[in-house]
């Protein structure tokens, strides 16, 4: 769902993973039509990076 949401919405992703002021940088991006893809690939970048952040952290745990 969040994949989905950084193709559509990529600011609204930061906020998801609680980085609200990458968010806020995104969203500013996002603004210009030519900031629209890098503001995407960013969003897509930061969410994998967020994922192996949780799966490390559960492994940790263990």
């Amino acid at each position: 769902m969040r994949l989905l949401i950084a193709l559509i919405l990529p600011w609204l992703t930061f906020f998801t993973i609680g980085r609200p002021i990458a968010g806020l940088v995104c969203l500013l991006l996002q603004i210009t039509v030519l900031g629209w893809l890098p503001a995407t690939l960013w969003a897509v970048y930061a969410l994998s990076q967020y994922t192996t952040d949780q799966k490390i952290a559960r492994a940790m745990q263990r």
